[in-house]
């Protein structure tokens, strides 16, 4: 038969037991050392109260009247009965050198030999000593009686062992009591101590605790997604490895406020929030994180648990796609639109007017491939050239013009390979974008086609990206937010690209400026060093 396997017993039923033992044993020492003590001071007190009636008796002149008469017994048995009566002790015995008794608590035992040492006491000392008699075992102290010179007597003065024992067994039984009083304190306190690290522990035991601890660590250096935890102070009591490098955090972090970090402010504000935050899109200095908050509620705030996603590679592919939908769009409407052209073409010809369709097809060819051979021939990178001749196609289907300004010239190998080419086409492409959506909004100028003009020149260990527009520009007021993630006079959803376009030339170690171009719009400057020391 198989008995089922018990669950080990709870940290806090374990360290409950143990300090359950630990009380009792420390009460009952405690009691022990009290009983020790409390005997040896009654038994103390004890030969100190017959040292006292003894010297008393052996010093008074009655009793060396009484021992020079020829019956001493006459005298001193009533008077050592009234003594001993008088002072509580057991037993006073005089009696004569040579040992026998003139005084006994039994009349009858008068006249015997006393039962116990007198050599020291013959020899003029006052002692103490246990001894057992006709009464039993007994304290007693022996004195010599002295009559001028001469020992003429000797006194006996003692308290029953018996007396001393129930004396002691009264202080015992309230010390019990005290014992007991302070083991069921001592009890009832770690019952509530222990109940209280039993919520804390959700009654695990120690492997159990351990064990935990493990997963612990290892899920927080596994995880890819970035974790903190912050106090109920909102200061970092957690931070996981990726967590740490998303937000840029250096070692050694845990235990400073957020407050104190040095953080975008939007993203301080969300670690700061007392409500959830869910799945909201933030920027540092050189990454696009995805932020969860979610209080720690128990009766109090204790704590907010923050998870941290990184979206920069997905946000820039996001961008591309966009990129290529456009294009992909602008092709589709180029193509009904040569579809269109054909017709006319065939028509013309259809209608004898040869000459007059020749110079209608060969118009169109030659714009479109003067602007093609614009670009091929001052940028020498693929990826900004296709994304040039991308944007310009869609410029043209929202009737905006995109020029390649004459003094744009990119070399092949111009570019390193430390500066990325996803990078290069978030900064252009999101420029890009803007001007167009800026000619083309409502309050744009009217009267005029849109034209955005791009610069792109690699020169002097330098990459200069410029786009201007002839729109109506920007607000001097808003010109330091533009960069702010969420700024958009688009309304809300948009803000993102220009704040994408400060992370990329951040990460390579550029700078970005807003200026008001030639033609009245905006003007967006981007240079980016070409040498080593972007930043990774």
């Amino acid at each position: 038969m198989r008995f089922p396997r018990t669950r080990p017993r709870s940290l806090a039923g374990q360290l409950f037991a143990w300090q359950v033992v630990l009380v009792a044993a420390v009460v009952a020492g405690c009691a022990f050392f009290a009983y020790v003590s409390g005997r040896g001071q009654a038994e103390e007190t004890a030969a100190r109260q017959a040292r006292a009636v003894a010297l008393s008796v052996a010093g008074s002149p009655s009793v060396r009247e009484a021992i020079r008469t020829d019956d001493p017994s006459a005298a001193l048995q009533p008077y050592a009965e009234r003594v001993r009566k008088d002072t509580g002790i057991a037993f006073i015995t005089i009696m004569s050198p040579d040992r026998v008794r003139w005084t006994h608590p039994d009349a009858d035992r008068i006249g015997e030999t006393f039962l116990g040492h007198t050599a020291r006491a013959l020899r003029g000392e006052t002692f103490s000593e246990t001894y057992t008699g006709t009464l039993g075992p007994s304290i007693r102290v022996v004195t010599p009686v002295r009559d001028g010179g001469r020992i003429t007597g000797l006194v006996s003065a003692g308290i029953t062992v018996d007396r001393v024992s129930s004396q002691v067994r009264a202080q015992l039984g309230a010390l019990a009591l005290a014992a007991g009083a302070a083991l069921v304190l001592g009890g009832l306190g770690t019952y509530v101590i222990n109940a209280r690290l039993r919520r804390h522990t959700h009654g695990m035991n120690a492997a159990e605790l351990s064990r935990m601890h493990d997963y612990h660590e290892a899920t927080l250096h596994a995880v890819r997604e970035g974790l903190l935890m912050l106090d109920g102070q909102r200061r970092i009591a957690l931070v996981n490895d990726a967590g740490r490098e998303l937000l840029g955090l250096a070692p050694g972090i845990v235990g400073r406020r957020v407050a104190d970090l040095d953080l975008p402010a939007p993203l301080t504000g969300a670690l700061l929030a007392s409500e959830e935050r869910v799945d909201e899109v933030h920027l540092t200095a050189d990454r696009v994180i995805v932020v969860n908050t979610r209080p720690v509620v128990g009766g109090e705030r204790r704590g907010t648990v923050v998870t941290l996603r990184d979206h920069t590679e997905l946000q820039a592919l996001s961008g591309e796609l966009d990129s290529e939908r456009g294009f992909t769009r602008a092709l589709r409407s180029q193509a009904h639109e040569a579809a269109n052209r054909l017709h006319t073409v065939v028509s013309l010809i259809e209608l004898g007017r040869a000459d007059e369709a020749v110079g209608f097809a060969t118009a169109e060819l030659e714009l479109a491939q003067a602007l093609t051979d614009r670009v091929v021939g001052a940028v020498a990178e693929p990826v900004l050239a296709a994304l040039l001749l991308g944007k310009a196609a869609q410029a043209n289907e929202r009737g905006v013009e995109l020029v390649l300004a004459e003094d744009s010239l990119i070399d092949d190998g111009a570019l390193p390979a430390s500066l990325p080419a996803r990078d290069l086409v978030t900064i252009l492409g999101n420029l890009i974008d803007n001007a167009v959506d800026a000619v083309t909004q409502e309050g744009a100028v009217p009267a005029r086609r849109g034209r955005v003009t791009v610069t792109a020149l690699a020169d002097e260990g330098e990459l200069l990206l410029r786009v201007a527009d002839n729109g109506a520009g920007v607000d001097p007021a808003d010109a330091a937010e533009v960069f702010r993630a969420g700024w958009s006079t688009h309304g809300a959803g948009r803000g993102l690209g220009l704040a994408l376009v400060r992370q990329a030339a951040h990460r390579g170690g550029g700078t970005v400026a807003l200026e008001q171009g030639v033609d009245g719009g905006a003007e967006f400057t981007v240079r980016l060093p070409l040498a080593a020391g972007v930043r990774a």
